[in-house]
């Protein structure tokens, strides 16, 4: 298929509704950036399409034309429908527009943002965001990315969601979100903790001998 779609753009054709609608979900993550930058962005207003599974540049490119190309129906309620499926690389900005807007977003959508969208947004953008479906939050709150955004979140926050969010961070404390694969490091774990555990009494011997001296 990919050969295929190489082909047809390689003999002059475009990328248009027409050959969108052939290439459909199923094959338009097949698309190079290349590929993607000549498609037409009114061309996706007659065609139905779902990057959410793509790369996230595909998804960011294919966000901004759908943007463009419903250009002129941001300010009704219809904009939200045709812009759902390319949500996926929406930057945080146009996601805090939309949060103004009562859309109810899914939360199956909204673990499909942008990572870095995401975790931009606050409780109460989030809130606006998913209007009455608010409460399903609490059934992903253990999953990544929801799990990752609440420990980002101050606790406080959250529980003014009043929905039973827990593991924000607590006032005058720093969540410090742990990575999933173990950062290497050329000295072992038991002599680097033994060191930053005797660090606070190496610095003071340290200057104190200064003083004396």
């Amino acid at each position: 298929a990919s050969a295929m779609i190489k082909r047809y753009v390689s003999l002059g054709n475009a990328l248009n509704a027409t050959a969108l609608d052939a290439i459909g979900t199923r094959y338009v993550c097949l698309l190079s950036v290349t590929e993607l930058n000549k498609i037409d962005s009114n061309s996706l207003k007659l065609v139905s399409l779902d990057p959410s599974a793509c790369p996230q540049s595909t998804k960011d490119i294919l966000y901004a034309k759908a943007k463009q190309a419903f250009s002129d129906k941001r300010n009704i309620p219809a904009y939200y429908k045709l812009i759902e499926p390319y949500l996926g690389g929406a930057p945080a900005v146009d996601l805090r527009a939309l949060s103004k807007d009562n859309v109810n977003m899914n939360v199956s959508t909204l673990v499909k943002l942008r990572r870095d969208s995401l975790m931009s947004l606050t409780p109460s953008e989030v809130q606006g965001l998913l209007g009455r479906n608010l409460n399903e939050l609490t059934k992903w709150q253990k999953k990544d990315p929801v799990w990752e955004w609440i420990q980002m979140q101050k606790q406080s926050e959250l529980d003014e969601l009043h929905i039973g969010l827990t593991g924000g961070t607590q006032e005058g404390y720093i969540n410090i979100v742990t990575p999933k694969f173990q950062t290497p490091s050329s000295a072992p774990l038991g002599p680097v903790a033994r060191m930053l555990h005797l660090l606070p009494a190496l610095l003071t011997s340290f200057l104190m001998m200064s003083v004396l001296s």
